[in-house]
Formats: C-alpha cells, sequence, structure tokens
C-alpha cells in the first residue's frame, strides 16, 4: 500500500488512507454490531464463556473474509450503475465515500447503541441506492438508470428469501430433534437445567454442535458480509487511485490470455447473432456501453493489450479505457445471453465470457482482504451484550432451549454459507432471528410480538432511513465542491 502512496500527491494520499480507514472503520463497527448474531446462543447458553465465544468468533470471522472469495463484494459493487463506475473521480469519490459510511455508521450505532438487531448489510445497500439516486438527480438522468436495478431486485430477493429459507429450516430441524429426541435434555433451557439438575452446562452432544455452528456462522458472517467491506475498499482505490487498481496489474499471463479469447469469441458470437441482437439492443442510445459497439471495443481492446505479458506494461493513462471496454463487454455478454433466439449453448458459453472478461476487473489484493479480515475479527471482540439478551430471551415468550440454538444456529449457518456460495449478499442478523422465531413457533413457545415488531420496523426503516441519509449527505457534498 505505501508503494501507491508514493505516486500520488500529498492531498489525495491523505484523502485515500482516510477513505480507506473509513470502510475499514464501518467493518470494525459491522463486527461488533452483528457479533452477537453467531455467539447469542453459545453463550446464552453457557455452552462457552462470552470471552472465549468472541474471541474464537473473531478468529473464524477472519477466516471468513480471508476465504470467502469475491462474489459478494462484487454483487455490492455493481449496485452502483456502470455509467456511474466508469466515469467517478477523485473528488466526486471521497464525497461517494463518505456519504455511504457516514450515513451506513451512523444508523448502525444508533441501533446498536438501543440493543435492536439490525442489519448492517440493509444499512449498507440502502446507502449505495442512496447514493446513487443522488448522482441521478445531480447528473439530471432519470432514477431508473441511478441505480443498478436488475442487480437490486436481485440483491432485495436474496434478503427477502433467505430469512424465510432459514426460519423453515431451523424449525424443521427442531421438529426433527423433538420426534427423534422427544425427552432429551436438549429440550430443556439454560435455566431448567440449572435449577432441577444443577449442572451449568448443556448436555456433551448440544454443547458440541452449538459451538460448531457458532464458528460456522462466525465464518460464514465473514464471508458474506465481510467480502461487502472488501467490496466497498475496492471501490475507493479505484476511484481515488485508478493507475494503480483500475485492472489487476497482479493478473498471472494466463488470465489475460482467458481474457483475449473471450474478446474475440464474444466478438464472433455477435457477428453470428447481430441481425436479433441489434434488434433488442439498437445503436445510438447515450450510454457508454451498448452493445452495438462490441466489436470496436474489442477491436481496441485487442490492439490495447497486444502481446502484454502483465497489464503493468500498459501506460498509465490507458488502463482507464481498458477496464471501461472489460465492463462494458462484460455487461454486453450478460445482456446478450438474454436476447430471445440465441442458444442455450450459446447462452451457457456467454456466462463462462462474462466471468473471463470480469477476472481482471473484479479482484481484490491480499492487502485489502486482510484489512477486512482484521477489522472484522477486531469488531467482533467488542459490544456483544446488548443483543444478546434480546435474541436469548426477547424473541420468544419463553427462555431458548439448547435443541432451539442448535437448530436455529446451525441452519442460519447453512443459509448464510448457501448465499455466499451464489454470490448473493444477506442480512446474518435477519437470517438469525427468523431461524429463533421458527424454532419458538414449532416448539409452541410463542413470541414476543413487541420485541418481534420493534425488529421488523427496523428493518423496513433501514433502507429507507440510509437512502435518505445518503441521498442527503451526497448531494450537499457534491454540491460544495462544484
Amino acid at each position: 500500500m505505501l508503494e501507491l502512496l508514493s505516486g500520488l500527491d500529498t492531498s489525495l494520499a491523505v484523502a485515500l488512507v482516510l477513505s480507506v480507514g473509513f470502510v475499514l472503520a464501518f467493518e470494525f463497527i459491522n463486527g461488533f454490531h452483528d457479533t452477537a448474531n453467531a455467539v447469542a446462543t453459545v453463550i446464552y447458553t453457557q455452552s462457552m464463556k462470552p470471552q472465549t465465544a468472541v474471541l474464537m468468533s473473531g478468529f473464524f470471522n477472519f477466516l471468513g473474509v480471508f476465504f470467502g472469495g469475491l462474489a459478494v463484494a462484487y454483487a455490492i459493487v455493481n449496485l452502483i450503475p456502470t455509467e456511474m463506475l466508469l466515469h467517478i473521480q477523485s473528488a466526486q469519490g471521497m464525497v461517494m465515500v463518505f456519504s455511504l459510511f457516514a450515513s451506513a455508521i451512523l444508523w448502525n450505532l444508533g441501533t446498536w447503541y438501543f440493543g435492536i438487531p439490525a442489519s448492517s448489510s440493509h444499512t449498507l445497500i440502502g446507502s449505495i441506492l442512496g447514493v446513487g439516486i443522488g448522482n441521478a438527480l445531480l447528473t439530471g438522468d432519470s432514477i431508473a438508470n441511478g441505480i443498478n436495478w436488475g442487480k437490486a431486485l436481485d440483491v432485495f430477493m436474496s434478503l427477502l428469501v433467505s430469512p424465510i429459507f432459514g426460519a423453515g429450516l431451523a424449525g424443521l430441524m427442531l421438529y426433527a430433534l423433538l420426534k427423534i429426541r422427544p425427552l432429551s435434555n436438549i429440550h430443556k433451557s439454560p435455566f431448567q437445567r440449572q435449577q432441577i439438575e444443577g449442572r451449568k452446562h448443556p448436555p456433551f452432544w448440544a454443547r458440541f454442535m452449538l459451538i460448531v455452528s457458532s464458528m460456522g456462522m462466525s465464518f460464514t458472517h465473514g464471508s458474506n458480509d465481510g467480502q461487502k467491506g472488501v467490496g466497498m475498499v475496492m471501490l475507493v482505490l479505484i476511484a481515488l487511485a485508478p493507475a494503480q487498481f483500475v485492472v489487476n496489474l497482479d493478473a498471472e499471463p494466463l488470465q489475460i490470455e482467458h481474457t483475449k479469447i473471450a474478446v474475440v469469441q464474444l466478438k464472433e458470437m455477435y457477428q453470428r447473432n447481430q441481425a436479433i441482437i441489434d434488434a433488442k439492443y439498437p445503436a445510438g442510445g447515450n450510454h457508454t456501453c451498448e452493445v452495438s459497439k462490441v466489436v470496436d471495443e474489442s477491436g481496441a481492446l485487442l490492439s490495447a493489450i497486444g502481446d502484454a505479458k502483465s497489464l503493468d506494461q500498459l501506460p498509465e493513462n490507458a488502463r482507464s479505457s481498458t477496464r471501461t471496454q472489460l465492463i462494458c463487454l462484460a455487461d454486453a455478454a450478460k445482456k446478450i445471453a438474454k436476447v430471445p433466439g440465441i442458444s442455450e449453448v450459446d447462452q451457457k458459453q456467454l456466462k463462462g465470457m462474462q466471468k473471463d472478461l470480469s477476472n481482471l476487473t473484479e479482484y481484490a489484493p491480499t492487502w485489502v482482504i486482510i484489512a477486512v479480515a482484521l477489522a472484522i475479527g477486531m469488531g467482533t471482540m467488542v459490544g456483544w451484550k446488548r443483543v444478546v439478551h434480546t435474541i436469548g430471551e426477547k424473541i420468544g415468550k419463553q427462555d431458548m432451549t439448547y435443541a432451539q440454538g442448535m437448530a436455529a444456529q446451525t441452519m442460519s449457518a447453512a443459509s448464510i454459507g448457501l448465499a455466499s456460495l451464489i454470490g448473493a449478499p444477506v442480512s446474518t442478523t435477519q437470517i438469525l432471528s427468523s431461524a429463533v422465531a421458527g424454532t419458538m413457533l414449532v416448539n409452541r413457545a410463542g413470541i414476543h410480538f413487541s420485541t418481534v415488531k420493534t425488529i421488523a420496523l427496523t428493518w423496513i426503516l433501514t433502507l429507507p432511513a440510509s437512502l435518505c441519509l445518503a441521498l442527503g449527505m451526497y448531494y450537499c457534498g457534491i454540491k460544495l465542491i462544484a
């Protein structure tokens, strides 16, 4: 990182450090804000001491970020329209970063202070949408173009479906445990275990599963929520230090060769199907990326890369245009795949092209991943007490049993892990709270609807509140620097 600062003037270098620090601060807050979701049941059931549980959770959060891949990271980044990503400048980038994370941090701290398990994912997504809408208002563009609505709808669907999925699976698992082991001690609460049997800890296998599922949930939390931070750091670096980060300067020669092959294949496919593609996407639009420009962009990109074995060999002023061409061609491949008349074989090939066209722009240096992993891991070691009480005692009218904790935590970890694999951003808080509620219903424990109502209202309010905060900050910030 120090090498990249040496090529920048002092003011921009300071802005870059502050902006990256801002993102890491959000991930630190995300860590302690969402810690209770991963350790709530294991602490509440006295399976582990709080200090040990939080330390272990922090470590597994770190591992989750480090080994979690980048699918979720760029699912978040791509909520911002391609046009805005391509034309973002340093001053605008700083305002965007400040607006995104100031609004997200304010909301996260407020809900954490009141012990409400609000969603950091909803907060971040709302802030991104606010910046996109603010940019559309300032540029005179349509709000319909201010946000990548296709990607936004995918994210909304994952946020909507994932808690229902988690609650259903948790309820089914608890139902199975009640049928298979109806008289087991796993169906007692910690209070019952202590008062009736005088024992502090859960039965051995229940304790083992609670600990394993807690660490599994910590890992999947890092692989999903942590990757959002990786995406945001990359957005900062691309905006403020484009010469070093618009494309992956450390890409292997084989990656570059695969990209060049994908460019040639896309050009040939466009030419074979030009009539039906042009009917769907005619030339003459006002946007940088147009499907009708595939042939010209392909030729320009292949000419720019030439025989280079490393993108570091490209002149600095050519790297931004290379990124633009790669993003536009990947976007074209995605659009062509949806054109009526394109065969299933070609559609599968186009998906492979999208991946090869994106691997030079959708990346993250190792130091970025480590920095975010450390931030979320360290944040995990702080601030867990407020939300543990809500998860353990206030959702249901009866105290949580060991079996409920096992079911809720195991199925939450599985749901979040599956979402990370397919690149779907989800809310850890939303999934676990719903899973706990699902087990309460199956156990006929009843639900405190006042608490559920508070959580639900916070989820409903989080998107519009963070959206409005970010929109207002971005709009005012751009007006001030104009």
